[in-house]
């Protein structure tokens, strides 16, 4: 809407729920952004702001939220392109997950116990992924590579848990397993359910196709290889690979390779054109405007970002912190934006890395009030230290992955944290959508 049709609406839209939120939790103080949509929304949320001035103040006077930090989703393509590893990134990118709900197929959840194991089976399955599922809870960020040592883990804890039922006991000792096996039975049905998912999941990860394209990704986010043609994109050209994982990796290869050069621009174009045909031309011209396909200039902007917020690490380069969040070998360049911004409460240090990226720079002070003790925090209990947590509010202007939230999640649960990060999108998003949203349709005539 923004990018292609010019239609601002959304920018206006994301400005009201920020002035919703001050209305609610009272004023932020601090404000950072980047990008030319993340100034658009503030300058838009500080008119609104403007137009509330001879109103009588709504909600509290101190806030709540101690940062804000605007993000346009055009200063970082590459995270969006890159495949997730976590294990909610990955049932996002093969089966979908909408509105906290994912369909898989019905055959690897029909039990043993099950009366009618065809029709389970023919049915499409139906999963509600969210925290209040403790196993999920402690899954969801976990790379895939470890989901199932967690899962045997939790089969033996449970199997330990039931297998209680046949020692002595006395009548008391009985009434509280008896308390305890609603749980318990709860726990074996979430246990069946990963396991059948992270077996769908795994016969996708356990193919040659994936490990190429996972090592095809990784080339590229560490710059190698991605000035010319890539004989792995050319082969799935070749073999009429689906549209959208092609153009995804191409994509992918632009970005980090801060543009393409004319020729191999104008060879990609020319090859997609010839095997997806006419329409193809299109869903280019598309991602063009969008600046995912660009011709190269002289600023390296990924190369100098990657190695300056150390975007991309080997595992032999990382601490014991880093290893216990880095889902994959690449870092989301917000996670680290948002790790600068907690640390040196501004952007401090990075400003010259930060004229690298596209759009203005936002950073604004709108109060100098004192902020509000939040009490009954999850965060608060569990943290070590006595002060309260301050709260940043990342506000991801074009959509986000569950990777970056994944990211951000495991970063302020790390102990020497002491930072709890909130974050507000307009979509969430993974590669194929992404892409997707940009495809023209295939329903239009030539004359």
């Amino acid at each position: 809407e923004n990018y292609l049709e010019g239609d601002p609406t959304c920018l206006y839209n994301a400005a009201q729920a920020l002035r919703s939120i001050q209305h609610l939790y009272g004023i932020i103080p601090r404000v950072f952004g980047k990008g030319p949509a993340a100034k658009q929304v503030w300058d838009l949320l500080c008119r609104l702001n403007k137009e509330d001035q001879g109103s009588p103040p709504k909600g509290s006077t101190t806030s709540c939220i101690d940062q804000l930090l605007l993000i346009d989703r055009a200063i970082d393509f590459t995270s969006v392109m890159a495949t997730q590893l976590t294990y909610e990134g990955l049932i996002d990118e093969l089966f979908g997950i909408k509105n906290s709900t994912a369909t898989f197929p019905g055959d690897k959840f029909v039990s043993a116990d099950d009366a009618t194991p065809e029709v389970t089976a023919r049915e499409k399955k139906r999963v509600i992924l969210n925290s209040s599922e403790e196993l999920f809870a402690e899954l969801r960020d976990c790379n895939f590579t470890a989901v199932g040592a967690a899962l045997s883990k939790k089969a033996r804890v449970i199997k330990t848990q039931l297998d209680e039922r046949h020692n002595d006991k006395s009548v008391q000792e009985i009434k509280q397993f008896v308390s305890r096996l609603p749980q318990m039975l709860a726990n074996k049905q979430s246990l069946a359910t990963h396991t059948a998912i992270a077996e769908y999941i795994k016969e996708t990860t356990d193919s040659f196709e994936f490990h190429d394209t996972i090592q095809c990704e990784e080339d590229f986010l560490n710059c190698v290889d991605n000035e010319k043609a890539c004989p792995f994109i050319e082969d799935l050209i070749a073999q009429k690979a689906p549209l959208t994982k092609v153009l995804r990796l191409i994509c992918l290869q632009c970005v980090t390779g801060s543009g393409f050069k004319p020729k191999l621009l104008e060879y990609y174009k020319r090859e997609l054109v010839q095997v997806y045909g006419l329409k193809t031309w299109l869903t280019l011209c598309n991602l063009e405007k969008c600046g995912l396909l660009r011709p190269q200039t002289a600023n390296r902007q990924y190369t100098v970002l990657r190695k300056t917020l150390h975007l991309t690490m080997d595992e032999s380069e990382l601490d014991d912190n880093e290893k216990s969040y880095l889902s994959s070998k690449y870092v989301p360049l917000v996670v680290r934006l948002s790790e600068h911004i907690a640390k040196n409460k501004g952007w401090t240090g990075i400003v010259d890395v930060l004229s690298s990226l596209p759009g203005p720079t936002v950073d604004e002070l709108q109060t100098l009030q004192p902020r509000m003790v939040r009490r009954n925090s999850i965060s608060s209990e569990n943290s070590s230290s006595l002060e309260s947590p301050r709260v940043i509010l990342v506000f991801f202007i074009g959509g986000c992955t569950y990777h970056e939230i994944s990211a951000l999640r495991s970063i302020s649960q790390q102990e020497d944290s002491n930072v709890e990060y909130v974050v507000l999108t307009t979509k969430l998003i993974n590669g194929n959508t992404f892409i997707e949203s940009l495809m023209e349709n295939d329903s239009f005539n030539i004359y």
